[in-house]
């Protein structure tokens, strides 16, 4: 089983779009210097430590994108 599963993932980003797109950036941040949010990551990759800081509630994400007609 993956730690933290995507469902527990999903809820606190609204899309899988969004929850790539906000993990890829913060494991592109951590590439060039390991400065992870967590005390003690579970994963040693930084995509891995990227989703356990959005687990964590550390890394958020807010759309502000209003809803028009497109």
């Amino acid at each position: 089983m993956l730690y933290p599963s995507i469902d527990s993932l999903l809820n606190k980003i609204d899309s899988k779009y969004s929850l790539v797109s906000v993990a890829a950036k913060r494991a592109r941040q951590m590439q060039g210097n390991d400065n992870t949010k967590l005390q003690r990551p579970v994963s040693y990759k930084n995509v891995g430590k990227a989703l356990e800081e959005i687990h964590a509630g550390i890394l958020t994400y807010k759309n502000d994108h209003k809803d028009s007609n497109l």
